[in-house]
């Protein structure tokens, strides 16, 4: 039987955020999320999922256009539960990609990754009582069991902080899971260069004194809040 996997989009880009930022990448978006953040910036794949089932030659078809990109980012959504994620990984090792995996930690899978992107959610991304989901998220947002495993590779925790107070609660993950600062990673929640811009003026400095790294969002930059970026 072919692997085909439930997809919202495929494309190539230039990787925004992270360690990789700007690096020329084949992006691969899996449908279907465990959580239902607040501030979701693709609710086509959590909040109202949708998408279409791709198999893999269909997802490997845009590296045709594009040979010499050598990045591959596997998202969601939350590609740890998404079917046919082992048989999509395994394709895009076997073609010689970089595999970078955009993960919230929740979910563990021993997939041969070159690096574990793990974007922890802070108790701030719970979604209002009146969703129907605030119980459901909070309760799924932690698991320290899969983020140790996940760290035992190459890794990176990417946190969002939208307000001051965010950062104590980051401090209490760096400090429970022993992270080394420079895997720590904390960018500004928004989707509008304004937005960035609002939190990066505390952010910036923040950061700098916590010897964490600050993580900007290249692709609102250059392409605005956009799919398909």
């Amino acid at each position: 039987m072919t692997t085909s996997l439930w997809i919202s989009e495929v494309f190539v880009s230039v990787q925004g955020e992270g360690k990789l930022s700007g690096m020329p990448s084949l992006f691969i978006r899996t449908s279907g999320c465990n959580l239902r953040c607040h501030f979701c910036d693709t609710p086509y794949t959590s909040w109202h999922a949708r998408g279409e089932h791709l198999d893999l030659d269909a997802l490997l078809a845009p590296l045709e256009r594009f040979p010499r990109v050598a990045h591959a980012v596997v998202t969601g959504g939350e590609p740890m539960i998404a079917k046919g994620i082992e048989a999509l990984i395994q394709a895009l090792k076997d073609r010689g990609l970089h595999v970078t995996i955009e993960t919230a930690g929740t979910a563990y899978l021993p997939l041969p990754v070159d690096l574990w992107s793990i974007s922890p959610k802070l108790a701030s991304s719970a979604p209002p009582i009146e969703s129907g989901w605030r119980e459901r998220h909070l309760a799924a947002r932690v698991n320290d069991a899969v983020l140790k495993q996940m760290m035992r590779d190459e890794h990176q925790l990417k946190f969002v902080a939208g307000r001051p107070a965010d950062l104590d609660e980051i401090h209490a993950w760096v400090t429970r899971l022993g992270a080394v600062a420079d895997n720590v990673l904390v960018m500004p929640e928004g989707v509008s260069v304004a937005e960035l811009d609002a939190v990066a003026a505390w952010l910036v400095p923040a950061v700098i004194e916590r010897g964490w790294r600050y993580c900007d969002r290249l692709h609102i930059r250059l392409f605005g809040h956009t799919p398909g970026t």
